[in-house]
């Protein structure tokens, strides 16, 4: 079906929502959280009124039915990812949570004056874990800088490998500046010096389905709530030999093969990494998630950002006294900008007066920050069911921000 953005919207409840100050919703801080639609809201209502049972070990029915809508979620949200024959995909709480555990995993194997590079546009999600696990092991963090126009320097890239490097870790999609990388020219070089890899893919899955077989990856992580799907669960695919070389990274029930006073054993992945009873509703709600995903026409979509992302790029620059921060291209619909006259806060208030919802600070991307020598920007982030309204409307406030400040 060709893409119809207005048809879309009809699936987000939320976006018809008129505000306490009598100004229409317009959404365009997606880069935080997304918005839900009809059917995953339903889906999690439906869990709750019919299916509520914890899973695995239940013989009654409603067990049986969770545990099974559990395990086939895993496996239609691996179909979505094209996920390569030797990984396995482990639910988590939140990329955040996913990234720690593989730290974690390999606080073990990590020892003094091996090396891990990591870019300086990375969210803290992707970067703290990194320094943590520098510091426990006595190993060195390389860092990749950025070119002025958001791009990250290949050159700096492979100049950061030694023989020493151990692992890389990299976003797929700035959040801070909508940057998309080369992840699988990235893995490629890093491959060819058996060095593994971690992508960051929460801000690339809710911009069109990945290929993980493609990406060539040795982990791919990514959040729900940023892919229209629930919050507090997460996404971590990985390569099933080294998950089942790392130490469990919580434990308790379900994760155990046997316990006994003598000692305990552990199952493989992907049980040995869920202790504990999951979040169940939010898994099947994210594979319902990916089910609606499914069906959109992904080359429509990929237009229809693109020409928002572009209309707000060229009307932003018409306005003056306007900088873009991050301008690689073929980015993603992200805008990050700064006002001459207008501190990013004062540009967020000005606009939620008006109905306008963005993101302003350093979006935890302090480092990247630092590296322009800014402490923050103002960021509107564009999802599929924005319109040229939402643009409109975005323009309208920073002409009241401009005339305020003027």
């Amino acid at each position: 079906m060709a893409f119809d953005v207005e048809k879309i919207r009809e699936d987000f409840p939320i976006l018809s929502r008129v505000l306490p100050n009598g100004n229409r919703l317009t959404y365009l801080d997606n880069g935080a959280t997304s918005q839900k639609p009809e059917v995953v809201i339903e889906r999690l209502n439906r869990f709750f009124r019919e299916e509520n049972a914890n899973i695995h070990r239940g013989l009654h029915y409603l067990s049986a039915e969770a545990t099974s809508n559990y395990e086939n979620a895993r496996n239609s949200i691996s179909e979505y990812l094209q996920t390569p024959e030797d990984s396995e995909l482990i639910f988590t709480r939140g990329t955040t949570e996913a990234i720690n555990l593989v730290t974690h995993g390999f606080s073990g194997e990590i020892k003094e004056g091996d090396e891990i590079v990591i870019t300086l546009m990375e969210h803290h999600a992707n970067f703290v874990p990194w320094q943590i696990l520098a510091q426990k092991t006595g190993a060195k963090i390389r860092y990749v800088t950025v070119k002025d126009n958001g791009e990250l320097d290949m050159e700096d890239w492979e100049a950061a490998f030694t023989e020493k490097t151990r692992i890389a870790a990299f976003t797929h999609v700035s959040n801070a500046l909508g940057t998309i990388n080369p992840v699988a020219e990235m893995t490629a070089f890093a491959r060819e010096r058996g060095v593994l890899t971690l992508i960051d893919g929460a801000q690339s899955v809710p911009h069109g389905p990945v290929n993980l077989q493609a990406l060539g990856g040795d982990f791919f992580v990514f959040s729900g709530h940023k892919v229209f799907g629930p919050d507090g669960i997460g996404v971590l695919v990985g390569n099933r030999d080294i998950l089942n070389r790392f130490p469990p990274y919580q434990s308790g029930g379900d994760m155990i093969d046997k316990v006994a006073v003598e000692g305990t054993t552990f199952r493989e992945a992907p049980e040995k990494f869920e202790a504990g009873t999951p979040n169940i509703s939010a898994v099947i709600g994210l594979a319902a998630t990916f089910e609606y995903l499914s069906g959109l026409d992904w080359d429509g979509v990929r237009k229809h950002e693109q020409s928002l992302l572009q209309e707000t790029t060229e009307r932003l620059k018409s306005a003056g006294g306007v900088r873009i921060l991050g301008e690689a291209p073929g980015k993603a619909s992200v805008i990050s900008f700064l006002m001459d006259d207008a501190h990013p806060q004062d540009i967020a208030t000005i606009l939620d007066n008006v109905g306008v919802a963005i993101r302003t600070g350093h979006h935890c991307a302090q480092p990247l920050m630092t590296h322009f020598g800014i402490t923050g920007t103002a960021r509107a982030s564009f999802a599929f069911y924005n319109n040229r309204d939402d643009v409109d409307a975005l323009m309208a406030g920073i002409e009241k921000v401009k005339r305020i400040f003027s």
